[in-house]
């Protein structure tokens, strides 16, 4: 008899649990924070670090491949200009 209370009760509790935590505030544990889409500038021909500052106004991270020295200058960059991406993705940035 407690097999069949529990299978009806579960769902109703479901139910109930999946209405109330939202009003409340508490987000599932596997609930990702909604990133904005960003379109992702061109930063080639630039020094390092205003790439870097660019980049991470728009909350992207930053791989640098390549020789950094203090006249290292972007000579490509993967995504490319234009792309839409998501906040907190990783560009790499190729340096001479």
């Amino acid at each position: 008899m407690d097999t069949k209370v529990g299978g009806v009760a579960a769902p109703i509790a479901g139910q109930i649990l999946s209405e109330i935590l939202p009003y409340m505030e508490i987000k599932k544990e596997n609930e990702e924070t909604e990133k904005k889409n960003v379109e992702m500038p061109d930063v080639t021909g630039i020094n390092i670090k205003d790439a870097e500052k660019i980049l991470k106004e728009l909350n992207l991270e930053v791989e640098i491949d390549g020789e950094e020295t203090p006249e290292s200058q972007i000579v490509n960059q993967l995504p490319k200009k234009g792309i839409q991406i998501k906040e907190g993705t990783r560009v790499t940035l190729y340096v001479n």
